[in-house]
Parts: structure tokens; sequence; C-alpha cells
């Protein structure tokens, strides 16, 4: 045996630089531990992406109409294909009650026509269909207005738009 070489060195073929033998992880709940800690890092790194609650497309003819808003499961909120921004805690809390209210009217595929003097149109889809709508539109339910207003509030105070 050379001075180099020992018995359980692992060396590196060429140099006679030693490497060391690999780890084994510990058992047990230490090892829980750090599998569950690399997981959370795997997913921080964007791995996975938060679910979208729902997509509306606003439409009009007045200036500030259009508007494409998606809205995330996590708070978060595009703008017109923007960078992803922030919805308040209550008003995460209100896409999401929105959400679930759309479900039943989203599934049945409701379009309600535009009456005559309409200046906004609505068109929104989620994970249960899409509904469509206008600003007048006769016989609305009332999560059809309540949509109409978190859109207006989350275009001006999030995407910081007119409308």
């Amino acid at each position: 045996m050379s001075a180099g070489a020992r018995a359980g060195d692992r060396g590196s073929g060429g140099g006679g630089c030693a490497r060391p033998a690999p780890r084994r992880l510990p058992a047990g709940p230490l090892a829980a531990v750090s599998a569950l800690a690399a997981a959370s890092l795997a997913v921080g790194c964007g791995g996975i992406k938060a679910p979208d609650l729902f997509i509306v497309q606003r439409a009009g003819d007045v200036p500030g109409a259009r508007l494409t808003l998606l809205v995330n499961e996590e708070g978060g909120a595009q703008c017109n294909g923007g960078a992803m921004l922030r919805l308040s805690d209550p008003a995460l809390v209100q896409a999401r009650a929105i959400q679930e209210e759309l479900h039943e009217p989203a599934s049945k595929h409701i379009a309600l026509p535009a009456r005559a003097g309409s200046v906004l149109s609505y068109y929104v889809r989620d994970e249960s269909g899409s509904v469509s709508f206008a600003d007048n539109s006769a016989s609305q339910l009332k999560v059809f207005r309540n949509l109409a207003l978190f859109v207006l509030q989350t275009a001006q105070q999030v995407c910081h738009l007119p409308m």
C-alpha cells in the first residue's frame, strides 16, 4: 500500500487526492425533516404554480374599459398580461367567495345579453365553465354585480388603472 492510499480511502484515480466516502442520511425523524426541507426548497424555486380562481375579460367603448384580469388562489392578480401583483387579504377572500358563487352559473354557461346603453361587458371563465353579461343585463345574479365591483376595485387599487 502506498503512503497516499489506505484501506477504506477512495482515491480519485489520478493525482493521489483522496475523496471522502459518501455520507448516508440519518435514519428516523431527522431524515424526515431533512427530506421535507429539501422538498420545500424545490417548491420555492418556482416548481409549483398557484391555481387560477378565474379570469375576467372586460370590454367596452369607453377609454380604459378593456381589461384582462387573472386572479389566482394565492392572491396574485395579473392585469393585462403584466407582472403578478398582490391582492389584499380581504380582496382575496372576496375573490374566493365570488369564485364559489360562480360555480353554478358558470357550469350552465349563462350568457346574458346587453341592453341598449350598455357601457361594459364581462366574460368570466373558471374551472367550472364561463359566464358573460353586461353592466345593464336584465336578470343579473348578485354574484355578477359583485364581480363587476371586484374588477373595478382591483383595476383601480391593484392595477392602478383609471377604471
